[in-house]
């Protein structure tokens, strides 16, 4: 991998990890048109780095809340706050029994054949589409304004994280859609489903560097360089920054419907690749 091909799935990472349309499907997509070609290993290492930059962008982003946040956690308080951080701990349990229990299973589905993506795109497409016409458009309630997350929509909300690790499947699309058609108010959807992917991602790296640290070669990534690797986290960076504000707007809008149609047409059109 060169630095002109990091940059782009940079690119490619930062703008479709906030936007509905899957961030891991579109890296499939991008590494293949651009002829990219790693292992299975190596292609989820590379994307969790990626990831990574990207939670990065999130707390830079949304910092005046996540501040209180840990400041109360680490702190001990009895708030709000304290409340929302476990309930963001309660809704990663599920993905983390998937990683640890699917780990091969899942890295056979990165650097594989874009047919996977595509039908996952579909998915994604009928979820935002639902939760568009019977949450935002149909009769029953839009949301409830103002109204936090509950335990038991977080303990839902995470299932739908876990099941979204497969590629083609929007992990922020599968989760705000999940969160808005329980009933949640569409800004706080958006928010809980962007400070859940925290602890997962940071988790998933930590391990990775203690393999490398460790010396476990078959999870190294190698081919991919020092130097690319470095280009594509500032990249996925900047451009999470940018898509992490933009998303929040779209969703408190209730405008995905425009997702859902395109991954519709991207899901249709990898098939048929």
């Amino acid at each position: 991998m060169d630095w002109i091909e990091a940059l782009i799935l940079g690119l490619v990472q930062g703008l479709s990890e906030y936007l509905p349309i899957s961030s891991s499907g579109h890296l499939e997509i991008a590494r293949s048109m651009l002829g990219v070609n790693l292992s299975g290993a190596e292609a989820l290492n590379f994307n969790v780095a990626l990831h990574v930059a990207t939670v990065l962008s999130t707390i830079t982003v949304l910092r005046a809340e996540f501040v209180p946040l840990c400041r109360s956690f680490f702190t001990l308080r009895r708030d709000a706050n304290t409340t929302y951080v476990w309930k963001l701990i309660v809704s990663c349990i599920p993905v983390a029994v998937v990683g640890f229990a699917f780990k091969d299973n899942i890295e056979a589905l990165f650097g594989g054949t874009l047919v996977t993506v595509g039908w996952c795109l579909l998915v994604t497409a009928v979820l935002l589409s639902l939760a568009y016409f019977l949450r935002t458009r149909g009769s029953i309630a839009t949301g409830r304004p103002g109204h936090p997350v509950t335990w038991l929509d977080a303990i839902v909300i995470g299932i739908s994280q876990a099941v979204a690790v497969l590629p083609g499947l929007s992990r922020s699309g599968t989760t705000i859609a999940t969160s808005i058609l329980l009933g949640d108010d569409r800004a706080a959807a958006a928010r809980f489903s962007f400070f859940m992917v925290i602890i997962p991602i940071l988790g998933e790296a930590l391990l990775d560097s203690v393999k490398m640290i460790g010396g476990s070669g078959a999870d190294t990534p190698a081919e991919i360089g020092a130097v690319p690797l470095l280009i594509g986290f500032i990249t996925a960076y900047l451009t999470g920054c940018l898509a992490c504000r933009w998303m929040i707007g779209i969703v408190t809008r209730g405008r995905m419907i425009w997702f859902a149609v395109y991954c519709a047409l991207m899901g249709i059109a990898c098939i048929v690749w």
